[in-house]
C-alpha cells in the first residue's frame, strides 16, 4: 500500500506542482495574461492536435486487437459522457457551467498521465493503446460538441439569438465542429493508418515535439490564471466533478468491467479510463470555446491532488480481490 501510494504521488505530483509553480509565475505577473492566452491558443490550435494524431498513429492496431475490449471502452464512455450531461441539464441551475461540468466529470488523461501510470506498473502499455481506442477519441469529439452547444454564446441561457433563431444556432454550431483542430487531429490520427508508408522520421519528431508542448504550457497557464475567488464561487460544482471523476465513474464501470471477464491489464487500463484525473486540456478547450474555465481548472487541480490517493485506493481493492 505505502509503495502504491508513493508511486501514484511520483506519477500525479509533478503535474500538481508545474500547475503551482504556474500559480506563483502568474502572481508574480512573468506569465502575463497576454501570454497565456497566446499558450493557450497555441496549445488548441496547433500542440494538441499534433500529440493526438502521433497518440492515435502511432497505436499498433495489429498487435492484440480485442474488438469486445474497445467497444466496451467506447460503451463506458458513451454512456457515461450522455447521462453526465442529461443529469447536468435537469438538476443544474447554473445552466452556463453544464459544459465545463461534463467534461470536468467524464475527460480523462487517460493518454499521458494514464499511459505513464501503466508503464510503471507493467514495464510497457499494456492495454492502453486499446483504450485510447476506444475512449480518448470520443472523449475529444464530445467534448467539442458539448462545449459547443453549451457555449454561453450559443446554447447557454444568457444567449437572446439563441432562442430567436434556433437554426441558425445549430447550424453554426455544427460548423464550429467541423472547423475544431482537436477533431482535425484524431481524424488524421485515424486515417494515418489507411496510408501505406510510415511517417518520416523528421516529421514524427517535429510534430513529437510540438506535441510535448501541450502538458507543460496548458499546465503553466492553468496556474497562472487561476482566480482564487472565482474558484471558491464554483466550489461546489468542482467538488461534485471531481467525486464523480475520481470515484463515481470508477464504481459504477469496473463491477460491470468485471462480469464481462476484463482482469489485468485489461481492467488496469479503464481504472485509468475512468479514475485518472481530468485532463489539462479540457481548461484550454474550454476557454477557446468561450466558457468561463473556472470548474475546469478547479477540477483539474482537485482532481490531480486527489487521484494519487484515490487510484491508489482503486488499485488495492482490486489487488486484494486478485482482479489484477
Amino acid at each position: 500500500m505505502g509503495s502504491d501510494l508513493l508511486f501514484s504521488l511520483n506519477t500525479t505530483m509533478p503535474v500538481f506542482l508545474v500547475m503551482v509553480i504556474g500559480y506563483m509565475l502568474g502572481r508574480a505577473r512573468v506569465l502575463t495574461k497576454e501570454f497565456c492566452k497566446t499558450a493557450d491558443w497555441v496549445v488548441f490550435h496547433l500542440a494538441l492536435p499534433c500529440m493526438l494524431f502521433l497518440d492515435i498513429a502511432k497505436i499498433d492496431l495489429s498487435k492484440e486487437f480485442d474488438v469486445s475490449y474497445v467497444l466496451f471502452c467506447a460503451g463506458a464512455t458513451v454512456t457515461a459522457i450522455l447521462t453526465l450531461w442529461l443529469l447536468a441539464a435537469i438538476f443544474m441551475k447554473d445552466k452556463t457551467i453544464i459544459g465545463e461540468f461534463v467534461q470536468a466529470s467524464y475527460r480523462s488523461s487517460a493518454a499521458i498521465l494514464g499511459t505513464t501510470y501503466i508503464i510503471n506498473m507493467y514495464g510497457d502499455t499494456g492495454m492502453a493503446p486499446l483504450m485510447i481506442i476506444g475512449s480518448v477519441p470520443l472523449f475529444n469529439m464530445f467534448a467539442v460538441v458539448i462545449l459547443t452547444f453549451t457555449a454561453p454564446k450559443t446554447g447557454g441561457v444568457e444567449s437572446t439569438e439563441a432562442s430567436e433563431n434556433r437554426s441558425k444556432v445549430f447550424t453554426d454550431a455544427l460548423i464550429g465542429i467541423a472547423k475544431n483542430p482537436i477533431i482535425h487531429g484524431i481524424l488524421l490520427g485515424m486515417l494515418y493508418h489507411l496510408v501505406p508508408f510510415d511517417l518520416p522520421t523528421i516529421a514524427e519528431k517535429t510534430l513529437s515535439n510540438l506535441g510535448n508542448l501541450t502538458a507543460p504550457l496548458a499546465l503553466l497557464s492553468i496556474g497562472a490564471t487561476f482566480e482564487g475567488a472565482a474558484a471558491i464561487r464554483r466550489i461546489r460544482p468542482t467538488l461534485l466533478a471531481s467525486f464523480i471523476k475520481l470515484f463515481v465513474l470508477v464504481g459504477i464501470f469496473i463491477p460491470i468491467a468485471v462480469w464481462f471477464g476484463f482482469r489485468g491489464a485489461k481492467l488496469v487500463a479503464l481504472l485509468i479510463m475512468l479514475g485518472s484525473p481530468t485532463t489539462a486540456t479540457s481548461y484550454i478547450m474550454a476557454k477557446n470555446m468561450g466558457h468561463e474555465g473556472v470548474v475546469s481548472s478547479g477540477s483539474i487541480a482537485a482532481t490531480t491532488l486527489l487521484s494519487s490517493f484515490s487510484l491508489t485506493l482503486w488499485v488495492f481493492v482490486l489487488k486484494s480481490m486478485e482482479l489484477i
